[in-house]
């Protein structure tokens, strides 16, 4: 996966804490979204953006909506823009 000119660091941000809050290792998410684990890792660094169906494969994997990992995303941001 290439680096983004525009990466969603808080997209990243907010797969990590669910992922982590879930007790669950990067190998499982990725195991289940159908991605590789560097692809996750880039992705939760900010690194890359992932394409919707991988967030989609994201979100499934630690339980949550596209909608509810956006509106996370979108809180995290926020609160580094403070």
């Amino acid at each position: 996966m290439a680096p983004s000119d525009k990466p969603q660091i808080a997209l990243g941000r907010a797969i990590r804490q669910l992922r982590e809050r879930k007790g669950l290792t990067q190998e499982a998410v990725a195991h289940e979204a159908g991605i590789t684990t560097a692809t996750l890792g880039v992705i939760e660094r900010g690194s890359s953006n992932p394409t919707w169906a991988t967030v989609k494969g994201i979100g499934a994997a630690v339980g949550v909506s596209m909608g509810e990992l956006g509106k996370l995303a979108d809180k995290l941001e926020r609160q580094a823009k403070r």
